[in-house]
């Protein structure tokens, strides 16, 4: 096992990858920026370096900076956490080439996967499902438009590179297709320097559920169940929970097969998450994307499994066997999770400011991931999330009831929180029901206008 371990992150992330280190008696490094400089994560870690001021690409973005933090405190392996730099390919090469173990998959699974036109061509080749839509960037407007009549409307508009939900949209007619492919043009070139666009048939009542995967040591590639991502604003993900109950057994095992094919496709190792669309009414999935990195939401994973995914992580970059037996994974109970954002609850803005009061729902069955604590501040410079809030019950109704009484119990003041959107979505007769898709909020705020 590794003995030293920087992380190259912040926040809940850095706190839990520092958690499983101590855990497994690693010693543990955190970078951080001035910004961070009395967070949680860096009193625990048992070593911190400062390596720049609040902006992500003088700090937690700064290659050169995280690298040289590294040589200087004699960390063996970098963990990226997600984010930042956990799918940059040329720092994982990097991490490699300065004598490091990349607790992630390798520099060409990263690059494989990181453009979404190569990614869709790589998984249909591979006989994972796909959604109708172009093989090729859309390099104009008129590209894009001849491309949309082929698929037909509605499709989406998404640039090629980045991720997290992140320069796409959704266009039902020509006029708005030249409108958006000039947007997300734009957008991407100006945050992932890559203006490439494909356009892909869009589902309006679809589900969004994604699968966990762990490309083992020996090269085997595990599926470790499916998490159901549908409750969402603005593309990003507000609530997850597994398993899904959108899925019957036979639908499950499938969508579970495509997932290992799309790992074993591309010589996967480490964690890793095959995203894809679902539509009830066809009861078809289609390939979305994959993260090569753990995902915000691996707690409901962890909590059915009984696994440390982080612990995997550590194992798979030491070339050791993971601690479960591959072939007798079995889920227990149910699990969900919301994430505690900075944001006003019903226009989902950024809401930063000084923590004057946080306290922590607890009880059996009840895990909270964070970041901050009283005293802190959430500033403007990084994503909103403070927490991620997981419950585990016995079956989906037990989970719910627990979540409402762990979301009634968190306290915050200080920041605005979103707190108050999950009391209402947990007593939404749609989302108890199961039966929800990705417009889930956009309808309940259309009833509250």
């Amino acid at each position: 096992m590794l003995r030293s371990l920087l992380v190259a992150n912040r926040g809940e992330i850095a706190r839990r990858v520092i958690r499983t280190g101590r855990r497994l008696g690693i010693r543990t490094v955190a970078v951080y920026s001035e910004a961070d400089v009395g967070l949680p994560f860096v009193a625990e870690a048992d070593e911190a370096v400062l390596i720049g001021p609040a902006n992500p690409a003088q700090s937690y973005r700064n290659i050169e900076a995280i690298l040289a933090a590294a040589k200087s405190t004699g960390a063996e392996a970098i963990h990226p956490g997600y984010g930042f730099l956990s799918e940059n390919a040329g720092f994982a090469r990097a991490v490699v080439d300065n004598g490091l173990a990349w607790v992630g998959p390798g520099a060409e699974a990263i690059a494989a996967m990181g453009d979404k036109i190569n990614a869709r061509n790589l998984m249909a080749a591979a006989g994972v499902p796909v959604a109708p839509g172009t093989t090729d960037p859309a390099t104009s407007a008129d590209a894009a438009l001849r491309a949309a009549e082929e698929i037909g409307f509605p499709v989406m508009v998404k640039a090629a590179a980045g991720g997290g939900g992140m320069g796409m949209a959704v266009a039902d007619d020509a006029e708005r297709l030249r409108a958006e492919y000039d947007k997300v043009r734009a957008f991407a070139e100006r945050m992932f320097g890559d203006g490439a666009v494909l356009i892909e048939r869009y589902f309006p009542r679809v589900r969004h559920i994604e699968v966990q995967i762990l490309g083992l040591a020996d090269g085997r590639v595990v599926a470790l169940g499916e998490r159901e991502c549908s409750v969402q604003r603005r593309n990003q993900k507000l609530v997850e929970e597994t398993p899904s109950p959108a899925l019957t057994a036979a639908q499950r095992a499938e969508l579970l097969a495509a997932a290992v094919r799309a790992g074993e496709a591309v010589g996967y190792r480490n964690a890793g998450t095959v995203e894809c669309l679902f539509d009830p009414g066809a009861g078809r999935f289609y390939f979305l994307e994959m993260n090569t990195r753990l995902q915000v939401e691996h707690p409901v994973t962890e909590a059915v499994f009984g696994i440390d995914l982080v612990e995997q992580q550590l194992r798979v970059a030491s070339g050791l066997e993971p601690t479960f037996d591959p072939d007798a994974l079995a889920v227990t109970g149910h699990a969900m999770e919301v994430r505690v954002n900075a944001e006003d609850p019903k226009r989902f803005l950024p809401g930063p400011g000084a923590i004057t009061t946080w306290v922590e729902p607890g009880g059996a069955g009840v895990r909270v991931d964070s970041g901050y604590t009283a005293g802190n501040t959430v500033t403007p410079n990084y994503d909103s999330l403070m927490a991620k809030l997981i419950v585990h019950g016995a079956d989906r109704a037990g989970a719910l009831a627990k979540l409402r009484t762990a979301v009634a119990g968190f306290e915050v003041a200080g920041p605005k929180v979103n707190l108050p959107f999950f009391a209402e979505l947990l007593d939404n007769p749609e989302f108890v029901s199961g039966d929800y898709d990705t417009g889930i909020v956009a309808r309940m705020r259309e009833v509250k206008k």
